[in-house]
């Protein structure tokens, strides 16, 4: 028994020594590396800040698993989101390229996909790391959030659905986990719709009532169909406001298993139970691997289900409830890694889509996450808090445990990444943004291939990035910024989300500049007289910035009206439309 525990370690320090010494030869050796074929398992938290995590310097919310798996692997502290929403950040995530090129963006204020029942989502012609991987002979799942669309013409053609992008199993939300999914103050759609609605019923009330008067006093000549017909649409506007919170929870707040609805709508008190039931399921299923698995937590987003177990247990409310929950979610698949004994052939991957949200804040209580020394949040495109997440990678034997990488890197950078891993090769066809992190986790590169980062909001550029090497310095320019409010606040209080656009945002000219490695806080613009190089810092961002333009193409922007709008008969239903009501989780 000892002498095979000493020839597993002698395989594992010969195996990385070796990985070294291909990673520093030439880039075509990255692709030698795919021999090792490693299992991938990729863990996404949902709006989860950067300061909410221990290992990222919280130390009053108890994140032991995820920091363990920094304390074992590679932390990066400049990770950047490719968007500070989720819909156009998972994108990128998943394509290794701007939400821009594939269309996952808008241009009129739909940040996101708003309902299942859209016909908007990842482009079919996207390809995926999971697409390539599928390819290469891995088992692909997705247990969790999706929120990139699942039909196109009809409510059955699942041309967004993630079997049609690469992945062999489907289980969990089409759509995000949202405040609407449980009755309470946590609105994102409701309050809204109810209002509009309502104004509706009044208007129309106001209307049929006057035509009745005009009518009865002979003041209105004319039959009486403009007056019924004012009276039906005033009741069929206060009738859907009534029941508009049932109707959002059973058309988005439901759980599929591949193409088939299991719950609608989610019983949202077993749905962690079943998460975790899943992914053990999966990873059973496929120990023989090669496997790649993407976790996509429904936590920490509103309305922040937790158990009973959770429930009171940190001093910063559910919230903080929640985010130990989600913890104790990755300790527990990290467990069944163990269990199966695939821990030291399995690289792991944690972070967050983006910044936490500032403005989930109801009465006394806050609801979203703290960025920590960073400035803004969630829905702000260009300032730090929206777009700085974790970054967390294990591999035992493979990665340096306990190192710290302080380059600039992006969530699009794991697509390259796992691609050459696998063993695939990335699309020459297609511009890709991302960037192997290889190199720079096992220490063969002492720079990120990133000289320049993009920070879109909607599909409007608010700020750029350069990482100047020479001078170990990381420049920021904003050209737009959203203004907070009330006067004097640090985020868009009463808005629900910072605006990326119109006049609620200021245009700067010339643009404000910071050096996030001195300032990361962004709170010292710099000027002409503060800073020497100010003008050659603008003059080369500003040509890169020329540069990644013509990279450009036109595409159908997928968030936009009309793809962004729901459409009944594109609506998952288990049940006859609009009964849609069911409950297969519970069969035997």
């Amino acid at each position: 028994m000892l002498h095979l525990e000493h020839s597993c370690l002698f395989f594992r320090s010969w195996l990385a020594l070796t990985v070294s010494v291909l990673l520093d030869l030439k880039p075509s050796a990255c692709r030698s590396l795919s021999g090792s074929r490693p299992n991938i398992l990729l863990l996404m938290a949902d709006d989860l800040g950067i300061g909410d995590v221990g290992c990222y310097g919280n130390d009053t919310i108890r994140t032991p698993n995820v920091d363990r798996l920094a304390a074992d692997g590679v932390m990066l502290t400049q990770h950047i989101a490719a968007a500070s929403v989720c819909t156009p950040s998972r994108a990128a995530f998943l394509t290794g390229r701007y939400p821009l090129r594939s269309g996952m963006v808008s241009s009129n204020g739909y940040r996101v996909l708003q309902w299942t029942g859209v016909s908007g989502g990842l482009p079919p012609n996207e390809t995926t790391f999971a697409k390539i991987l599928k390819d290469k002979g891995y088992a692909t799942g997705l247990i969790g959030k999706w929120h990139l669309g699942l039909n196109c013409e009809s409510s059955d053609d699942y041309c967004h659905h993630p079997l049609s992008h690469g992945f062999d199993h489907f289980y969990g939300m089409p759509f995000s986990m949202m405040g609407d999914c449980e009755p309470g103050e946590m609105s994102e759609k409701r309050a809204g719709l109810e209002h509009k609605l309502n104004v509706c019923s009044h208007v129309m009330a106001l209307a049929a009532f006057t035509l009745t008067a005009g009518k009865l006093t002979r003041l209105v000549a004319g039959s009486w169909t403009l007056v019924i017909c004012s009276a039906i649409v005033a009741l069929l506007c206060l009738t859907t406001s009534y029941f508009m919170g049932a109707l959002i929870v059973h058309a988005d707040c439901f759980l599929m298993r591949n193409h088939a609805i299991t719950e609608q709508p989610m019983s949202l008190q077993r749905t962690t139970a079943l998460i975790l039931k899943e992914v053990s399921s999966f990873v059973k299923r496929n120990k023989q691997g090669p496997f790649l698995l993407f976790v996509s937590f429904l936590h920490v987003h509103t309305p922040l289900i937790t158990t009973e177990n959770f429930r009171g247990r940190s001093p910063h409310g559910l919230y903080g409830d929640n985010t130990e929950e989600m913890d104790w979610m990755v300790g527990q698949i990290l467990d069944t890694l163990d269990t199966e004994g695939l821990t030291n052939s399995t690289l792991v991957y944690f972070t967050s889509d983006h910044g936490g949200s500032l403005e989930a804040q109801f009465g006394n209580n806050q609801y979203g996450g703290w960025n920590g020394i960073y400035k803004g949040g969630k829905g702000m495109g260009g300032w730090e808090g929206g777009i700085r997440v974790p970054g967390i990678l294990r591999w035992p034997g493979v990665l340096p445990a306990g190192r710290l990488i302080h380059e600039p890197t992006s969530l699009m950078d794991v697509f390259p990444t796992v691609v050459q891993l696998g063993g695939g090769q990335v699309p020459h066809d297609r511009v890709i943004d991302g960037r192997d992190l290889l190199p720079l986790l096992l220490g063969t590169a002492q720079h990120s291939e990133h000289e320049f980062l993009m920070h879109y909001c909607e599909s409007f550029l608010h700020a750029a990035r350069w990482h100047q090497r020479n001078r170990g310095a990381v420049w920021k320019v904003h050209y737009v910024t959203p203004m907070f409010h009330p006067d004097g606040a640090s985020a868009c209080y009463g808005r629900g989300v910072c605006p990326c656009f119109g006049d609620k945002v200021a245009h700067h000219d010339p643009p404000l500049l910071f050096d996030l490695s001195r300032d990361p806080s962004e709170a010292h613009a710099l000027t002409p007289d503060t800073e020497s190089s100010f003008h050659q810092v603008m003059e080369r961002i500003t040509k890169a910035v020329e540069d990644h333009r013509r990279t450009l193409s036109p595409v159908p922007l997928q968030l936009d009206m009309p793809d962004n709008i729901w459409k009944p008969w594109l609506q998952p239903c288990c049940g006859r439309f609009p009964l849609c009501w069911c409950d297969r989780e519970a069969d035997p």
